[in-house]
């Protein structure tokens, strides 16, 4: 919804573009050219500099939660609108390929990790508007426990996304290899998240029921 909301506003508000977008990434764009090109002579250093922020980022829309989910469902967003915003930006100027094929193989870790650390927040938030039976602060606790773990367990898939983001997303691979390997990553942290990482909650469950 917000990269949709960032798409049509950006058609629509040229101003409303370059005022989100700021600009020297809109004089770039409109020189046709990546702004992302300096991040290979620094790769270390982006590549850190990345990690810090996208973990920085998730954790602060987990933490959006204890504002009963305000800051997280606008963290959310923002960053949809602006995805949405640098897209148009891009296919205005003919540079959609090379956006996508710079987004793709980091975006395909990078954006789950970040939805996964806004359920960590609305979970939260959950916890802290509907207790149940519980008090509010058990029932803040027991959720945030989850969410914990949630959020916790996107930082190693964020630290692979800013390794791919530093060195391989703005290198001069062909782009075709970079949909290649944004396709098979996406694969295998697919695949676990719907196979792997349920199997254990699932033999825990099924342990239980034997017991009684």
């Amino acid at each position: 919804m917000g990269a949709l909301a960032g798409m049509l506003l950006a058609m629509t508000r040229p101003d409303f573009m370059r005022a989100i977008l700021g600009p020297r990434m809109m004089d770039t764009i409109d020189h046709h050219k990546m702004w992302t090109d300096s991040v290979v002579s620094v790769a270390p250093a982006a590549s850190s500099g990345i990690m810090t922020n996208n973990i920085a980022v998730s954790f602060i829309t987990f933490a959006g939660g204890v504002s009963a989910g305000f800051l997280t469902v606008y963290s959310l967003i923002f960053n949809g609108v602006l995805i949405g915003a640098v897209g148009t930006a891009c296919a205005l100027n003919d540079m959609s390929l090379r956006l996508w094929s710079f987004i793709a193989p980091h975006g395909v870790l990078e954006l789950p990790a970040i939805f996964i650390a806004g359920g960590a927040g609305l979970r939260l938030a959950q916890g802290l508007l509907f207790p149940g039976l519980l008090s509010r602060s058990d029932s803040l606790a027991k959720a945030g426990a989850e969410a914990v773990r949630l959020v916790m367990g996107v930082v190693p898939v964020l630290i692979i996304a800013g390794l791919i983001e530093g060195f391989i997303s703005p290198s001069s691979l062909p782009w075709r290899w970079k949909f290649a390997l944004a396709g098979s990553v996406a694969v295998i942290f697919y695949s676990y998240l719907l196979f792997c990482a349920r199997g254990a909650p699932a033999r825990n469950t099924q342990s239980g029921s034997d017991a009684v």
